[in-house]
């Protein structure tokens, strides 16, 4: 009966930690005070200690006996104990990096500054305030105890100080410490595993469109009047890929294609996908590029000559065909548990064709995008060609910037 009426008295305190100290004294129960059969029922079990999982335990007292006694009970159950004698001996150990305090018992009669003080700069430090502190006041501060409780403090100890009643105060602190503690552990691996989540959806998907599905969007189509695309495929090397093994297959076409994705940042383009051997790009999707087409075959360019230093440098002689075409498309993520993000329309076909219908180490361009830049490249004029579901086309080789 009596353990149940110290809890009453605890959590009828508790009730009062957000009111003011005049609502305290006017509402709080002069009965609540612990009465004669509790105290003689701690004295009996004063000699229990119950197991207690250890934690650094911060003490502050300006009187050395109350210290001392605090920091031999403490040491029995286990804990480490930093001791203070003031507010500024308390701070330097608080601020001390290599010290991790997990509770902070404070005495409310300082001099210099008091422990509400100390309480007010604890709770506004934010690389502090998480910790529980635990006020150690007489009964005749019961005014000033209850300020401490609104501004933040964790629980109360009346002097004399009780051993089982210490034990079981530290024992509650140190339970909701180490629960902050793991939730805070949780939290940052949530956000460490939604960064690896946001970083892989990057990968695959252009950012703004990222952030569209992010927001809610279950539909993702758009339509772009202006744009240029780019199909590259590393000619032969279907019929090499017979000759060595997968595992050196995909380093020498992740080799390839990973200088090519540098080149799509150097340029603000946006890589489509790859397919086998095959490389595709766009300019001015999804984000608009008035330079698209200037950009794109900038990049061709450079392809052409990344092609030829891996020649140099492995004494290969690897091919490209490169084929381009500006005009409208349209644009969006295809796949609900597999997410891509494509383009569509007869602007691709047709880049798609140039590429196809191309010759190995040109970049071959169609007439819409040789409007483009016909004033600041050189070109060859092709003879018409034929193309499947196009028929006769005028196109051109770009050959260097003027």
């Amino acid at each position: 009966m009596a353990g149940k009426s110290l809890l009453g008295h605890i959590n009828e305190l508790k009730k009062y930690s957000n009111v003011t100290v005049e609502e305290f004294l006017k509402n709080y129960r002069s009965d609540l005070y612990l009465n004669d059969p509790s105290l003689k029922l701690y004295k009996k079990i004063e000699g229990i200690d119950a197991p207690i999982e250890a934690g650094n335990i911060l003490i502050i007292d300006d009187d050395k006996s109350n210290l001392e006694l605090l920091d031999k009970i403490i040491s029995k159950s286990m804990h480490k104990t930093h001791c203070a004698e003031s507010a500024n001996d308390a701070l330097d150990i608080l601020q001390n990096p290599k010290i991790n305090i997990d509770i902070i018992l404070l005495d409310l009669i300082m001099p210099e500054m008091n422990g509400l003080e100390l309480l007010q700069i604890i709770k506004a430090d934010h690389a502090l305030h998480h910790i529980p502190v635990i006020m150690l006041s007489g009964m005749d501060e019961l005014k000033s105890t209850a300020e401490c409780i609104s501004n933040g403090a964790d629980d109360f100890l009346f002097k004399p100080i009780s051993k089982v009643l210490l034990n079981a105060r530290i024992k509650n602190a140190l339970d909701k410490k180490f629960f902050h503690d793991k939730e805070i552990k949780y939290q940052e691996q949530i956000k460490i595993e939604q960064e690896k989540s946001d970083k892989l959806l990057l990968n695959i998907l252009p950012k703004s469109i990222a952030e569209r599905l992010k927001n809610g969007e279950s539909l993702i189509a758009d339509d772009f009047d202006d744009s240029t695309v780019l199909f590259a495929d590393l000619a032969g090397f279907t019929k090499l890929s017979s000759t060595i093994s997968a595992t050196d297959v995909v380093m020498q076409l992740n080799s390839i294609f990973s200088l090519f994705d540098g080149l799509i940042v150097k340029y603000s383009l946006e890589k489509i996908k790859t397919i086998g051997d095959c490389y595709m790009l766009a300019g001015g999707v999804p984000k608009p590029l008035s330079s698209h087409a200037d950009s794109v075959v900038k990049m061709a360019l450079d392809m052409l000559d990344t092609i030829e230093q891996i020649n140099t440098k492995t004494n290969q002689s690897l091919k490209i065909r490169i084929g381009i075409n500006s005009g409208p498309v349209s644009a969006g993520v295809i796949g609900k548990e597999k997410f891509i993000y494509d383009l569509w329309g007869d602007t691709v076909n047709v880049a798609s064709r140039m590429e196809s219908f191309g010759s190995n180490d040109k970049i071959h361009i169609s007439k819409s995008t040789y409007s483009q830049l016909k004033d600041n490249y050189s070109f060859t004029k092709r003879d018409l060609i034929e193309i499947p579901g196009k028929g006769k086309m005028q196109t051109y080789f770009l050959n260097s910037r003027k």
